[in-house]
């Protein structure tokens, strides 16, 4: 018989051996793919960790084929975050343009999926549980950082200056890079659009499709070796047909 493809089902990790799979799952990709290091790295026993997991929620992908977790999301409200003391990205980004807007807010981290799973219908399954928690919960803003691999800005001139050029957020939900690496490093006009939108991770071109804006500057993250931006998607301003897509109709 031929393959029947993968069996996916999503839901949020219930007990400690689901987190451990999304850790697992994380270092995987973060430490042996992308060559990503930190405090919370434990190389014994294969887990990419920090002191958020614990109070946050964590949206598992399974391919039930497989019995294996192929993708996850880590979510943070409000309420996740007071209770770990912050947000995560309150360590690369002042936030306070989010924190004063008086919207309900929803930090996405940690994101990723199995290598033989991108491309395809995981990250779609992922996203349609997704918008389901944010109906649920009444999101109205969804942030979180994102990551080019690597922490040679120069090699990411252009995508950073397109993204500084033409996806800006506005004033009253621009954040702003604590360390502070400028993104407007190639005037405008000079931009090769088609080298920047291709030197762009998928990820972060799928969540500018739906409207998203980015902070104001980049953050050198040299212990995960990456250069993070923080993304930021205000559901109010989203077109039907971005709302159609991003919840999977």
């Amino acid at each position: 018989m031929p393959d029947a493809g993968p069996a996916f089902s999503v839901d949020i990790a219930r007990t400690p051996e689901d987190l451990r799979a999304a850790q697992a799952l994380r270092y995987d990709v973060f430490v042996r793919e992308l060559g990503g290091s930190g405090a919370g790295v434990d190389h014994a026993q294969g887990l990419e960790c920090d002191d958020f997991d614990a109070h946050a929620a964590h949206l598992l992908l399974r391919d039930e084929s497989r019995g294996a977790v192929v993708g996850v999301y880590r979510l943070m409200t409000e309420a996740h975050a007071q209770a770990a003391g912050r947000f995560y990205s309150e360590s690369e980004y002042d936030l306070t343009p989010l924190r004063q807007s008086g919207r309900r807010l929803l930090e996405l981290g940690r994101s990723c999926l199995h290598r033989d799973y991108r491309g395809g219908l995981a990250l779609y399954h992922l996203w349609t549980a997704l918008s389901e928690y944010v109906a649920r919960e009444g999101i109205e803003i969804l942030f979180g950082v994102a990551s080019f691999h690597g922490t040679d800005v120069a090699a990411l001139a252009e995508p950073l200056s397109l993204l500084h050029a033409a996806h800006l957020a506005p004033p009253e939900l621009r954040v702003r890079a604590r360390v502070y690496q400028p993104m407007d490093l190639i005037p405008s006009d000079q931009i090769d659009r088609k080298r920047a939108i291709v030197g762009t991770p998928a990820l972060i071109k799928a969540y500018l499709r739906l409207g998203g804006f980015v902070g104001d500057g980049a953050y050198v993250d040299h212990a995960f070796n990456t250069t993070d931006i923080c993304l930021i998607l205000d559901t109010a301003r989203m077109s039907d047909q971005q709302r159609r897509r991003y919840s999977g109709a």
